[in-house]
């Protein structure tokens, strides 16, 4: 009997922000208030209080209305965000399929921001240079690694990002409805890849409003409302919860 390996676990998270009380008319008026102390804030919590884990092999899916704190989840999971309060554990590797290209710069190159996103990725510096090349060619950009990305066009730049976070199979692949990147072949050349990750046996966390989608690959779901789990189990009926809410 096979042993269940726990890649991601979550208890009790939290990530709070602050935000003002009151708005004021001018950034001149806010350095005022600021420097005169009458500035007040109060806490708005992204997620409060959220608790589950993920195993290798299954997918989880994250969904909820727009705000309701999944892309947060998905960034503090990620090592982008530390929580507030509460533990989250990730336990190996992390392809993050996120805001693809926001750890890019656009001053470096092409062969550049590989090497820079693989480092912040957590991979080996000299088995990025060996696949530069590799990732640049799947990403059919090989004629422009030599050129700042500032010059790429959006597109561009997500298929970079997007070829080097799924160049290796991770222990935990976190994927934000990114799919839809580039031509009709670079999508389903992108899907295809992604699909064969999943089916590899990395935990995988997946934000999606498509429930049908939901339903065909998920092996558990939670339900999010502003940063709150709602409701958590077999997909069929977190969906039914949310339907439910949403009526």
């Amino acid at each position: 009997m096979s042993t269940r390996e726990t890649i991601v676990e979550v208890t009790d998270a939290k990530l709070a922000y602050r935000r003002t009380r009151h708005r004021v008319s001018s950034l001149k008026q806010t350095a005022i208030d600021t420097i005169n102390r009458r500035m007040s804030y109060e806490e708005f919590f992204a997620l409060n209080g959220v608790t589950f884990d993920v195993a290798r092999g299954e997918t989880l899916s994250v969904i909820g209305r727009n705000g309701a704190g999944k892309s947060t989840l998905l960034k503090v999971l990620a090592r982008v965000l530390p929580p507030t309060n509460g533990r989250v554990i990730v336990r190996g590797s992390v392809a993050p399929m996120i805001e693809l290209g926001a750890g890019f710069n656009p001053e470096l190159t092409g062969a550049e921001n590989i090497m820079l996103y693989g480092t912040l990725l957590g991979r080996d510096s000299k088995t990025m240079q060996s696949r530069i090349e590799a990732i640049a060619d799947w990403a059919q950009l090989t004629e422009h690694l030599d050129i700042p990305i500032r010059a790429y066009s959006s597109g561009m730049v997500a298929r970079l990002a997007f070829a080097t976070a799924t160049d290796v199979t991770p222990d935990l692949l976190l994927i934000d409805e990114v799919l839809s990147v580039g031509d009709e072949d670079f999508q389903t050349r992108s899907k295809a890849r992604t699909e064969a990750m999943m089916n590899s046996g990395c935990a995988v966390v997946l934000v999606t409003h498509d429930l049908t989608a939901v339903q065909s690959m998920a092996t558990r779901a939670i339900y999010l409302d502003h940063g709150t789990m709602k409701a958590s189990g077999k997909p069929e009926d977190v969906i039914d919860a949310y339907h439910a809410d949403l009526r």
